[in-house]
């Protein structure tokens, strides 16, 4: 266990959710780095989601201080609360995060990585809709 939320980055695309997930590592600071996996694209290797790919990055990520996953596009948001209506796949603590792909998952791992719980990681994540870029 590391004591830490876990970050699921669900995109529609491998390179995608590889990138931003090496982006937000690369931004989150020195230290420990939360867990962070990819879950992109098919199995097959095409674009679109895996239910299999969301669960098993979710399950990598597990250290039982619970596990945010932030989508990419809309067939991703349907995949993620499938899996949580379910209830048995995903780790228990799992959450379907409403932010930006990619300035949440940046939010999400430095909150992440500073200890904060799985609420906080939320709030951050979600905080990053009132970035103004101009």
């Amino acid at each position: 266990m590391t004591g830490l939320v876990g970050i699921v980055l669900v995109s529609h695309s491998a390179a995608v959710a590889d990138a931003v997930a090496a982006l937000a590592q690369g931004l989150a600071g020195g230290g420990a780095i939360a867990p962070v996996a990819a879950a992109g694209g098919t199995s097959d290797g095409g674009l679109g989601t895996s239910s299999e790919r969301i669960v098993e990055a979710a399950k990598t990520v597990d250290g039982g201080a619970g596990v945010a996953l932030l989508v990419d596009l809309g067939s991703a948001v349907l995949t993620v609360k499938a899996l949580l209506a379910e209830g048995d796949e995903l780790p228990a603590g799992s959450r379907l995060v409403d932010a930006p792909f990619v300035e949440g998952a940046v939010a999400a791992l430095v909150m992440a990585s500073a200890g904060g719980d799985l609420d906080a990681v939320v709030a951050a994540a979600a905080d990053a809709y009132t970035y103004r870029k101009g």
